[in-house]
């Protein structure tokens, strides 16, 4: 999103993090920019029963738990890697520094920041009035919209991701998926889901 040479002019600071290691806690105030140079992070809450609901993944060159910092609210999710992974760490000040003397920069950033809340409201729809295949096919074709292209896309998650990015038990995706083979709309090779 940010170019690395620019975020370093900047003074961010490149983090190393380890899988399930914790970058930011719910609850806890927004002070710094987060940008994936390598590895996946997670946004996630958890509920009183301790099951984990899964906000989104983001991935190398993404930034994630940003709408705090221009909201001054307190982080509505934690932030875990998921695996090995890289991040800059840029303060909230300099981040702010940087977006009002790059323009450009800015307008792709707040185009990034109405991406997420589209897609944000439109799981949350799909969540609270679908089928469980209709879920999972909303989340498989906006993820082939972002990362792939016309060709069959290969779906980069787990059956476990599936469900907790949809509200759903990993059982109920496992068939729903199951189902979605059988009426053609997504392909299964060698374990992996395709569209």
């Amino acid at each position: 999103m940010i170019p690395e040479d620019l975020l370093l002019d900047y003074e961010a600071t490149l983090e190393h993090t380890e899988a399930s290691e914790i970058i930011v806690r719910e609850n806890t105030r927004a002070d710094f920019y987060f940008q994936i140079k390598s590895g996946a992070v997670k946004m996630f809450n958890v509920n009183d029963d301790g099951k984990e609901f899964v906000q989104a993944f983001f991935y190398k060159g993404e930034s994630f738990a940003e709408p705090p910092l221009f909201g001054a609210f307190k982080y509505p999710a934690s932030a875990a890697a998921v695996k090995r992974s890289e991040f800059y760490k840029l303060p909230k000040t300099k981040l702010f520094e940087l977006l009002t003397h790059n323009p450009e920069i800015n307008l792709n950033f707040t185009k990034a920041l109405a991406k997420r809340l589209y897609y944000k409201a439109t799981i949350l729809k799909e969540i609270s009035v679908h089928s469980p295949e209709h879920r999972i096919l909303t989340l498989i074709d906006f993820l082939k919209k972002k990362y792939g292209g016309d060709e069959l896309f290969q779906v980069e998650l787990t059956r476990q991701q599936i469900a907790d990015l949809t509200g759903q038990r990993v059982e109920t995706v496992i068939r729903a998926i199951k189902q979605l083979e059988q009426d053609g709309e997504v392909k299964i090779i060698r374990h992996k889901v395709f569209r």
